[in-house]
């Protein structure tokens, strides 16, 4: 493949990252057994607190492989524009997540593991490493993360402002709805 595009800079490829951890709903995640036999299973997650949260019924395949062995691997995108994290998952209990993971992941599907009929455990996935390429013109200089620091802290520190930013604003917003009914039922 080639690209008449100039590769993107460490601070926007973690721009980009962010935002795709704040937008996307899907990740591939790969697990393997006791004897490494590999596992590999689409599933929703919520990026909260510098960590991805996933949850999924005991029993799975993929609950089993990261209770025994805690590495994993997960990615999201096409081949031409991939975001990979590498890193260890702690399997919690839905009373042992705190509710801002847990309101951040039903916020972003629209549901709530915590209120099904049926058992799930969570996962936060508390990355090592994090590989952003768009092309193979951005092999070079791809991580944006390696052995837990970002490579570009202050943009994770902008897009962390920009968000609390939105958060304050979605709050207001919805304070003065609420001062707008209470003034309509008060008359």
């Amino acid at each position: 493949m080639s690209t008449d595009r100039p590769p993107r800079g460490i601070e926007q490829r973690t721009r980009d990252v962010l935002d795709r951890f704040a937008r996307e709903t899907d990740v591939w995640v790969a697990s393997a057994d006791a004897d490494g036999v590999p596992y590999l299973v689409p599933l929703w997650f919520a990026w909260h607190d510098g960590a991805l949260w996933l949850a999924t019924r005991p029993a799975t395949p993929t609950a089993r492989n990261l209770r025994t062995g805690p590495r994993v691997r997960v990615a999201l995108g096409d081949t031409l524009d991939v975001v990979t994290v590498d890193g260890e998952a702690e399997e919690l209990n839905s009373s042992e997540v705190p509710d801002g993971a847990a309101g951040a992941f039903t916020a972003k599907t629209g549901w709530d593991p915590r209120q099904d009929t049926r058992e799930y455990v969570w996962f936060r996935l508390r990355p090592r490493s994090i590989e952003a390429r768009n092309g193979m013109h951005e092999m070079r200089d791809r991580w944006v993360m390696r052995d837990g620091a970002w490579a570009a802290p202050e943009a994770v520190a902008r897009a962390a402002a920009v968000a609390r930013g939105a958060e304050v604003a979605k709050v207001a917003a919805v304070s003065a709805v609420a001062v707008r009914e209470g003034d309509a039922v008060v008359r």
